[in-house]
């Protein structure tokens, strides 16, 4: 059943009736209040390292420990604004599944990456990054590589597989990223880039707006993977870096802050002419005069997001042009993951129907599939390493059927 489909019927239903009290209480808002304290990478990953490719360019990687087993290396690319740290999650979980070793990096102009042109974000140029990359990390002897990517950085994945730069590669997988649906949402990407907040007034404060607004649904998730996509506005450092928080500053983040949706509206409220006068700082004597804002402006302008991934429009068309054909002439094993099977193309559907890839659709999940899911998508990934021969059993994994 499609996403209308179920819109439409829920249009029939009756509506709910409300338990216990009709009204806000206190009670009923201290119950909403939740824990947004953002965790430490070290929680997820065994090592945290900086690669220097050359004079230009500085890579964060973060790694798990080594499989107890020879495995495959899982090379995991994020999407356009996250980090390395989305998958922290999934690392935890496909680690305790199969034998590997996550390897899961920055790219250029995101997380705790430098490099001399962080702007420069054309897909043969990530592509590259990711190739030299792994040729310096394994000079030698290369491990089996499988790649990983979500959203543009399974756009990334599929151009790099596509490029053949490292010679050990054995699979791909793609999250949550197909060609025709993608170039149709790039019209509206503006807009929605436009609709987040610029600024946030600390960690814990975009976490909670992360939460509230549907980017990730996983709340664990969202405390390890924000402060990887925010800077600090005076030292421009990754938040990741001022981690742990000390308790005078988590004490102090614990007034939430009201988010506006762009699409909500608010609710009415009765208000009194007194108190409508106190809002809007007018004192009875003088009506024409409005008291000074009392809070500091700059106190909510502390962070900020680490790109603007509005400057890198003029890349968009290139990470998705023509992808659906070459994730579909790969001689690899390939996976592809979605949030919805509205999602598919008719160039993958009619791929698919021939057998030419494994497509797994994961429901109840947003457009980061693998940090709603992470332990779903590990045992999907994990069973269709160990059906294909590239990695070995570590635990038990629950089977999901592929989708037809």
């Amino acid at each position: 059943m499609s996403n209308l489909q179920r819109t439409l019927l829920k249009g029939r239903l009756p509506p709910t009736i409300p338990s216990g009290r009709i009204g806000r209480s206190d009670s009923f808002k201290k119950s909403r209040i939740r824990d947004f304290k953002p965790s430490m990478w070290n929680q997820f990953f065994a090592e945290k390292q900086d690669v220097v490719i050359d004079d230009k360019r500085t890579f964060c990687i973060y790694r798990t420990k080594e499989p107890e087993k020879p495995g495959p290396v899982l090379l995991l690319l994020h999407g356009g604004g996250y980090s390395g740290l989305t998958w922290a999650l999934f690392c935890s979980e496909i680690t305790t599944m199969i034998h590997c070793q996550c390897l899961s990096i920055d790219l250029r102009g995101h997380g705790d990456t430098h490099t001399d042109e962080d702007d420069d974000l054309s897909a043969d140029t990530l592509a590259k990054d990711i190739g030299d990359l792994i040729l310096k990390l394994y000079p030698e002897s290369m491990p089996p590589v499988y790649v990983v990517g979500h959203s543009m950085g399974g756009a990334i994945a599929v151009h790099f597989a596509h490029m053949e730069l490292i010679p050990n590669l054995v699979g791909i997988t793609v999250i949550d990223v197909v060609e025709g649906t993608a170039m149709e949402a790039l019209a509206s990407m503006q807009s929605f880039l436009r609709s987040r907040p610029q600024y946030f007034k600390s960690i814990p404060n975009a976490i909670e707006w992360c939460i509230r607004s549907g980017q990730i649904r996983n709340v664990d998730s969202a405390k390890i993977s924000m402060p990887g996509q925010i800077i600090n506005c005076t030292t421009k450092k990754l938040a990741t870096n001022e981690l742990p928080l000390s308790a005078e500053e988590e004490d102090s983040s614990a007034s939430t802050q009201k988010f506006m949706h762009h699409f909500s509206i608010s609710e009415d409220e009765e208000i009194t002419n007194e108190t409508n006068a106190e809002s809007n700082n007018v004192t009875p004597e003088n009506p024409d005069f409005k008291k000074p804002p009392t809070t500091n402006e700059t106190d909510n302008k502390k962070y900020t997001w680490r790109i603007d991934l509005s400057k890198s429009e003029k890349y968009w068309v290139g990470w998705f042009s023509g992808l659906s054909e070459k994730f579909l002439n790969l001689r690899l094993p390939k996976q592809l993951l979605l949030a919805s099977i509205d999602g598919l193309d008719k160039t993958l559907t009619v791929g698919q129907m021939q057998g030419r890839f494994q497509m797994q659709v994961l429901a109840r999940c947003g457009h980061a599939v693998h940090e709603d899911r992470p332990h779903e998508v590990a045992e999907v990934l994990s069973a269709y390493l160990i059906r294909n021969r590239c990695a070995e059993a570590a635990g038990e994994i629950r089977c999901h059927m592929p989708a037809c």
